[in-house]
């Protein structure tokens, strides 16, 4: 992306091209003064409550991040705060793939939604968005121990194993987030998309490597606690950013359990209050379950186990030899023998092949587009990788002879070879013309008319991980943000409401003009019936002003009434009535 806005920011710099693809421009101008009340109500709702339960001091957090109480962040102000402390943020639209998502942490770049909840969805949102990614992630993130487990945590989870249903979840997930964030989607379409996410999940199977690690994400950066059991602490920022759930988490009725490797065994469901959370004495014992989980995963262990969840994936993964050589594709087939090790592999469809991470010249998905198949394992019990140009020509392997080979496993090859391919003091690959591979059954592999056979050198397959190994390569670039628009047009009733929201927010700033009260109120009270937000707000310069007593009892009783017949509004206008009574710039100061 050629105008690419890296922020000033070194780690935004970093960033490949494939993971640019999923930023998007943040668009201040497009939140609407009602977005920006929204943002208040709900970071002064955290930080009245939050001073007393949240393990970082959530005000220091917030600056050291470059974000306030009173306004939705800006993504340059954050930028230049985060740089400080060697992390960055960009914007993205919504959910993106966790693999990326992972990625990104690995970077040391926090991903934030760029919109913000609907006023109807302020307590919790389906959907990712500004509140949960940046009130919730950004504030602890100053702390050292905490960073680096968030960015460990990214590097491992880049490298996990997907089943091919994680894709269907995926795909299913951001296609309900997107319908209930959407204002005019229509009920049915809701409906339909809740049936088919609920049928997704319920026939997972066995959950892969990214759902167990997907578990350790939710119990920890989302929803963990620290501390002691009997009095923990939230650092967890889907917690930190709830501002229903961060005071109901801390009853007795929600089971406070030690963080251990278990919880890879406890599932979560998004849509309700857990039932239950895990807290650590320290960050450093989440790295050290992070650690022994990570032992199980195909990219330390590789061999025939780690194949066959590469198989069942259904989607690019990469496998690499002993020799270091990696070959990238959809994973289709492998040979075992006796002992369960792996004889051969095969890709089907684009494949490459790439040695530390970069892709060999001439080896992209163009020239291997119909797949990819080698034997693993060694010729007549000798290691080929070790050899020495000299040694293979002993063992008859030198450029332009003919050469007669079997494999322990059986695997027969005959051809010229016509190059060989070293790296690092290793043969990584060795290509033949006129070859014919076959299995010892007499099962053909490869056979002369179908062009150069380029043979994979190496006895085991030592790492298996999700995606390409040279991923700016293998992947196509779409540029996804072109696609995106934030033109939403509102109907003049709303913007003549955005026009209050405005009024309000500018006589509170500017100290003046407060006469101006009374109108907005009566225009509320006769146009704009259904909205709280706005008449709370004309309260609380009313009240702190002590301005005018006959105004503020009807506002109270206007708000009284309305909490006492709307349920849904009747918890966010009592909270609401308490920050106003127990103001958070006063609360400000008793924490510095």
């Amino acid at each position: 992306m050629s105008d690419f806005n890296d922020f000033n920011n070194p780690q935004v710099a970093k960033l490949p091209k494939h993971l640019r693809q999923f930023i998007v421009e943040q668009h201040y101008e497009k939140y609407t003064p009602i977005d920006q009340a929204v943002w208040r109500y709900v970071m002064r709702q955290n930080y009245s409550y939050l001073k007393h339960v949240a393990y970082y001091p959530y005000i220091k957090g917030l600056q050291r991040a470059g974000l306030s109480i009173e306004y939705i962040p800006n993504l340059q102000t954050m930028n230049d705060n985060l740089g400080k402390i060697g992390w960055g943020a960009v914007t993205v639209d919504g959910f993106i793939p966790p693999a990326a998502f992972m990625e990104y942490q690995a970077y040391k770049v926090l991903v934030i939604a760029a919109d913000i909840r609907q006023i109807n969805h302020i307590e919790y949102t389906p959907a990712p968005d500004i509140i949960h990614e940046s009130a919730g992630h950004a504030p602890i993130i100053a702390d050292e121990d905490y960073n680096s487990y968030l960015s460990y945590f990214g590097s491992i989870g880049a490298k996990a194993m997907f089943s091919s249903k994680d894709f269907e979840l995926y795909e299913a997930i951001r296609n309900l987030s997107i319908l209930k964030e959407s204002a005019d989607a229509p009920e049915q379409e809701i409906a339909k998309a809740e049936k088919h996410l609920q049928i997704v999940a319920e026939n997972m199977g066995e959950p892969s490597e990214m759902a167990l690690l997907g578990r350790l994400h939710w119990w920890t950066v989302e929803y963990g606690l620290i501390g002691t059991l009997e009095e923990p602490k939230i650092y967890g920022a889907g917690l930190l950013s709830s501002i229903g759930e961060s005071s109901s988490c801390m009853k007795d009725d929600v089971v406070k359990k030690w963080y251990t490797i278990d919880a890879i065994n406890a599932q979560y469901d998004i849509t309700k209050p857990q039932p239950q959370l895990f807290v650590t004495e320290t960050f450093q014992n989440l790295i050290d379950v992070l650690e022994s989980f990570a032992d199980t995963m195909a990219f330390r262990r590789g061999g025939a186990e780690s194949l066959a969840k590469a198989i069942e994936c259904k989607n690019p993964a990469t496998a690499v030899y002993s020799s270091g050589l990696q070959v990238t594709g959809v994973f289709s087939d492998m040979g075992m023998n006796g002992d369960d090790e792996l004889t051969f592999i095969k890709t089907t469809g684009p494949s490459a092949l790439a040695v530390e991470g970069k892709q060999l010249e001439g080896h992209g998905k163009l020239y291997h587009k119909d797949g990819f198949s080698s034997p693993v394992g060694r010729l007549n019990g000798i290691v080929l990788e070790n050899q020495s140009l000299a040694e293979l020509q002993d063992l008859g392997i030198a450029t332009g002879k003919a050469a007669d080979l079997t494999f322990d496993s059986g695997i027969h090859l005959t051809g010229t070879v016509k190059e060989i391919l070293q790296h690092g003091g290793k043969t990584i690959l060795i290509a033949f013309e006129g070859c014919t591979v076959k299995e010892s059954n007499g099962n053909v592999l490869f056979q002369p008319e179908w062009g150069t056979y380029d043979m994979a050198i190496g006895e085991k397959v030592v790492s298996v991980f999700n995606g390409a190994a040279d991923k700016d390569a293998y992947e196509e670039v779409t540029h996804i943000s072109d696609k995106q628009t934030h033109k939403v047009c509102y109907d003049e009733k709303t913007q003549k409401l955005h026009a209050i929201y405005k009024a309000i927010r500018t006589i509170r700033q500017e100290k003046r003009d407060y006469e101006q009260c009374i109108a907005l109120f009566e225009e509320l009270k006769t146009e704009h019936r259904y909205d709280w937000l706005a008449a709370l707000e004309i309260l609380e310069i009313i009240y702190h002003k002590k301005l005018d007593t006959e105004l503020e009892k009807e506002l109270r009783v206007y708000l009284e009434l309305k909490a006492a017949n709307e349920a849904d509004h009747r918890k966010l206008i009592t909270d609401g009535l308490h920050v106003i009574e127990n103001p958070v710039s006063q609360l400000i100061t008793e924490e510095d």
